[in-house]
């Protein structure tokens, strides 16, 4: 009898990924300052105060590498960070999105914003994949089901994160996420899982780090040779 072949470990590959230096590279206001195409990215989006910083603070094991506020609109740009020892050839490029939805600012600001984002999403070749934060205590919005028609029309895969989990009753969480895939079924550029994380307590963070690193293996099955990740 032969041994059955085992995949890789994408929880310890996730969890090496994200241990690697994470540094602050780029910030665009307009489509024409973005960074160069490099390596692949993931973006971050969300109503705005839903928690990205939060999350990509915790995701990465710092607490200031992404300035968390209590006043929505607080992330203006687009901002991305390079995740690896080379932050010049990074394995991976973390964005974070303006929030979209409410926002204390102008109405003309926020219309940049939309295009911004909208022409991101469009035209990013190296872009792998965005993460749409959803706020575990409310449900999909209909500032959310607008940003996910936006990414069906771009034909760009995503995948909903529901956040602050610690905030809802464990008698609910299996509920919620039912809710959200039962949203999910219409939306053919939708990835079919479900994460529900709490950025605080550090709950879904593990399989949402697997996630990325499952991602970019599919992408590049060379990218996580030991010599680069280790």
């Amino acid at each position: 009898m032969t041994d059955v072949e085992t995949g890789p470990d994408f929880a310890e590959i996730g969890r090496k990924l994200f241990a690697q230096p994470c540094d602050f590279v780029w910030a665009a206001g307009k489509i024409g300052d973005l960074p160069p195409i490099g390596p692949a990215e993931i973006a971050f989006a969300g109503r705005s105060n839903v928690g990205k910083s939060s999350l990509l603070n915790a995701l990465t094991g710092r607490k200031t590498l992404a300035r968390t506020s209590h006043t929505p609109g607080r992330t203006q740009q687009l901002n991305f960070f390079a995740l690896g020892p080379d932050p010049t050839a990074p394995l991976l490029r973390l964005v974070d999105m303006p929030g979209y939805g409410y926002a204390a600012v102008s109405k003309e600001k926020i219309a940049g914003w939309t295009r911004l984002m909208q022409d991101f999403l469009r035209g990013r070749a190296s872009l792998a994949r965005v993460f749409v934060l959803i706020d575990g205590r409310h449900g999909i919005k209909d500032a959310d089901r607008d940003m996910l028609k936006r990414l069906d029309q771009a034909a760009l895969s995503y995948q909903i994160v529901l956040t602050k989990r610690d905030e809802v009753k464990k008698s609910l969480i299996e509920k919620t996420v039912a809710e959200t895939n039962a949203v999910l079924r219409g939306h053919p550029a939708a990835h079919p899982d479900v994460i529900f994380l709490s950025s605080h307590q550090g709950e879904g963070l593990a399989e949402l780090r697997a996630t990325v690193a499952r991602l970019l293996h599919e992408r590049d099955r060379t990218i996580f040779a030991p010599t680069q990740i280790g």
